[in-house]
């Protein structure tokens, strides 16, 4: 499983060659990230190594003349299990922290898969089932509490705006909008090159983005943020213009391609969980073949596939920073 999870931070595999595609219909760029109307439930198949929210409870409403101090929180990735490690290559989980002046009590509030990266990143191939099989929710956690030491000793924790209660109030309404509507993480970002003006094919819809599009609300509401460096990870893959190829049911379905479906699923075999040693080095090889050899990914977004013609670089992780927000209302003042 541990070998699984590290794989989207080394080079990707690729599957044979795509003789065709469809057009992508609406030619906008990035593909928007889709909006749900409910969450459904999960498939019991889907399992945890490390529970969901374990602690997790209902956002409060605080009183309008409250001051609630809105904090930043970020720590590498399972530094709770690795410490600094993944901190060195500026792999970072982003969280946001709240303190109450009137309660003392302090609240986390985070974004972040249900049942970890690897399975948010890559689906089982299961026995008897021609699709590719997903386990990709992700979702908000809100919590008492904010763990000091963890954001502290290898991250940060950091004061950046002043809000009231009654803008608290409306935020968790926003938040329950975009936590039951924006339900499946997306780990990839997918742009034409590093040229930072390049075209982004994709955006990645995973914990910073929760983070800044909370900042960004807050700011609408009239927060006014520190002027202080924030920065966040992304993984770019580095892509050629994008192939729409359809949905489950027309690749797998009845009806659909084999011969595309049966790339697909070549594509995502060396990422099988529960690997000996020698499989995940003989899988690394592939991968590291196909994808400077034959330039290609296939891509999950949105409930459906596309075929990336990649290109070097290939795969990069980036700590790169992002402006807290300025908003659009009449700044609120404490």
């Amino acid at each position: 499983r541990c070998c699984r999870l590290l794989l989207p931070l080394l080079l990707l595999a690729l599957a044979p060659r795509v003789s065709g595609g469809l057009r992508w219909p609406r030619r906008r760029w990035p593909v928007p990230y889709r909006r749900f109307d409910y969450r459904p439930k999960t498939d019991p198949y889907c399992q945890a190594r490390y529970t969901f929210c374990p602690t997790g409870s209902a956002i409060p409403v605080m009183k309008e003349e409250d001051v609630i101090e809105v904090y930043r929180l970020q720590a590498p990735v399972w530094e709770f299990k690795y410490g600094d490690l993944l901190g060195h290559l500026k792999i970072m989980h982003d969280a946001v922290g709240f303190k109450s002046s009137l309660t003392g009590k302090n609240y986390t509030m985070e974004w972040y898969e249900l049942f970890q990266l690897g399975n948010c990143t890559f689906p089982h191939l299961r026995p008897g089932m021609d699709a590719p099989f997903w386990c990709n929710q992700g979702a908000a956690c809100f919590y008492e509490g904010i763990d000091d030491a963890h954001w502290k000793a290898n991250g940060t924790l950091v004061l950046v705006t002043t809000i009231s209660g009654a803008m608290f109030n409306d935020m968790a309404q926003w938040v329950k909008y975009d936590n039951e509507t924006g339900i499946y993480y997306e780990t990839w970002t997918v742009q034409a090159s590093p040229d930072k003006k390049s075209t982004v094919w994709f955006d990645s819809y995973e914990c910073s983005k929760f983070i800044l599009r909370t900042y960004q609300k807050l700011a609408d509401l009239g927060a006014v943020f520190k002027k202080i460096q924030t920065n966040y990870t992304s993984i770019i893959l580095f892509s050629g213009e994008p192939v729409y190829l359809g949905n489950e049911t027309s690749i797998f379905g009845p009806q659909g391609n084999k011969t595309l479906a049966a790339a697909i699923r070549d594509f995502y075999s060396p990422f099988k969980p529960h690997q000996s040693v020698r499989e995940f080095f003989v899988d690394i090889f592939k991968i590291i073949d196909h994808v400077i050899l034959n330039h290609q990914f296939y891509l999950f977004y949105n409930l459906e596939y596309w075929f990336l013609p990649m290109k070097s670089p290939y795969l990069k992780i980036i700590y790169q920073e992002v402006p807290l927000p300025v908003g659009s209302k009449a700044s609120f003042g404490i």
